[in-house]
């Protein structure tokens, strides 16, 4: 047998574990079975997508500490970069499901080719204003003069190939509404292992290359976001899988630029509250030591790892919501969207406790520094118990982005980010000032502070929270309200 016969067939063994978009029926039958089959590779994906961070952060903790708190600053503003763009490629997924699920496929190419002109525009535009505002963005968040140059190189590398890395972002939501998970996942592995690989080489100057440090990484990941990019937009051309895009469809639309807008406006707000969270809460992070912030870093490397099944069944169920309401079959959505909620709570729930006899272990791994492991450790052990909230309130989530409500999720992440956590982790990690006149007893009793453990105390609250809100809103049904479809609808939202 030769290398390729052999290589084929390990293809078709990989490929008997995930279904296809032909195999999966997402608007009759069953509803556990064809959602985790659509949840599956996303989680697949996602793994492979935090893959990414994980390398720069395990290769750059090698290489010293500075350079882990530097990243630390670096990604959510990449998070909010690329937060500020995603909501054209949410409208674009919503759009293309139910399109498909109400059996429309020239309407769904027509969605998928107008979403990748104007979403990959917009992302050269916002590319170009982060790499000439990293550095003031970064000082404003109270980034050390330890830390800035080294999260500025970085950020401004990313900026000027945001497009690239964005535009693989909207290959996998286009596809995705499709019902075609399997596809980006295979694209996003052969990435993932060029840019672990290059990473050390660029970060340490391995070999003939030079010493970049935190530029490197930056670099390894841009040129293989780059690399899935194009690799994403010649199967789309091709359009033998998932959604195809058409050259005549892409020529700019400006009225129906305004329908994307109409749905892509409210996501945005949801992905860019939670990045705006994330730095904000630096802002409050980096009042602490560099290993406080350090720690911290690692800790949410973390979180985006075990949340992977959570973010994959919001993805999953955002998909089924759409093509079911296009099938005018809005039970059915109604049933996925309260079986993803508590499966996410269940396996989420697991991982927690997982996690927090394992927290030592799993932080020692991207640091070697005793302090960093100690408080990265409490950390993760702080909100570990509450994972399984977050898989509540992002499963509800993607049923409200699927069925149009983007509105209804964007203000269910602006609650549980800004509304609740911010003010809890400011007053809990402040010292409480008491009145001396009131007496030592009453002085004692109160005037505390948690320190960076009031920070971790505003992770569980807000996730316990945010749960009960999700669910409840939910029920009240005015998701079923809304058709995307229509031509210059003006989505109404709660």
């Amino acid at each position: 047998m030769t290398v390729r016969d052999r290589m084929a067939a390990l293809g078709e063994r990989l490929g008997g574990l995930f279904k296809g978009q032909e195999d999966l029926e997402l608007t009759s039958g069953p509803i556990g079975k064809p959602l985790l089959y659509l949840s599956f590779p996303i989680v697949i994906t996602n793994l492979l997508q935090v893959a990414y961070n994980l390398a720069d952060t395990f290769w750059l903790g090698q290489y010293s500490t500075t350079a882990l708190a530097a990243i630390s600053f670096a990604f959510p503003m990449i998070f909010l970069l690329i937060s500020l763009g995603m909501g054209l490629s949410v409208a674009g997924s919503v759009l293309v499901a139910q399109h498909t699920g109400a059996d429309e496929p020239e309407e769904a190419e027509y969605a998928a080719s107008q979403t990748l002109t104007f979403a990959v525009g917009a992302s050269v535009v916002l590319g170009a204003v982060g790499y000439f505002f990293v550095e003031d963005f970064l000082a404003l968040l109270g980034a050390s003069q330890q830390v800035l140059p080294g999260a500025t190189g970085y950020l401004q590398v990313v900026s000027l190939g945001l497009s690239t890395m964005f535009g693989f972002f909207v290959f996998i939501s286009l596809m995705r509404g499709a019902g075609d998970t399997v596809t980006p996942m295979l694209v996003m592995f052969g990435t993932v292992v060029l840019n672990i690989a290059l990473d050390p080489f660029l970060i340490f100057g391995w070999g003939p290359l030079p010493e970049l440090g935190v530029v490197g990484a930056a670099v390894a990941t841009v040129f293989s976001r780059g690399l899935a990019f194009a690799v994403g937009v010649a199967l789309m051309l091709r359009g033998n899988r998932g959604i195809r895009v058409n050259p005549r469809d892409m020529v700019p639309d400006f009225t129906y630029f305004r329908k994307l807008l109409e749905l892509g406006i409210p996501a945005s707000v949801e992905g860019t509250g939670r990045a705006l969270s994330v730095n904000a809460m630096l802002f409050i992070v980096g009042t602490f030591s560099v290993t406080v912030v350090a720690a911290f870093g690692v800790g949410i490397r973390v979180f985006s790892l075990v949340f992977m099944p959570a973010i994959a069944m919001d993805r999953g169920v955002e998909t089924m919501t759409g093509q079911n309401l296009g099938a005018d079959r809005p039970d059915r959505a109604a049933k996925a969207n309260h079986f993803a909620a508590k499966f996410s709570f269940v396996i989420l729930t697991a991982l927690g406790a997982v996690t927090i006899f394992a927290a030592p272990t799993v932080v020692s791994v991207f640091s070697d520094d005793p302090a960093v492991v100690e408080i990265g450790a409490e950390f993760l052990q702080w909100v570990a118990p509450t994972f399984g909230f977050i898989g509540i309130v992002r499963s509800y989530s993607g049923g409200f982005r699927g069925s149009g409500k983007t509105l209804t999720a964007a203000a269910l992440a602006v609650t549980m980010l800004g509304v609740i956590r911010l003010p809890v982790a400011w007053v809990a990690s402040r010292s409480v000032v008491v009145p001396a006149w009131l007496g030592p007893t009453v002085v004692d009793a109160f005037a505390f502070s948690l320190a960076e453990q009031g920070i971790w105390l505003a992770f569980s609250v807000s996730n316990v929270l945010a749960a009960g809100i999700a669910a409840a809103w939910f029920l009240r049904g005015t998701w079923r309200e809304a058709d995307p479809r229509a031509e210059g609808v003006a989505i109404a939202d709660d």
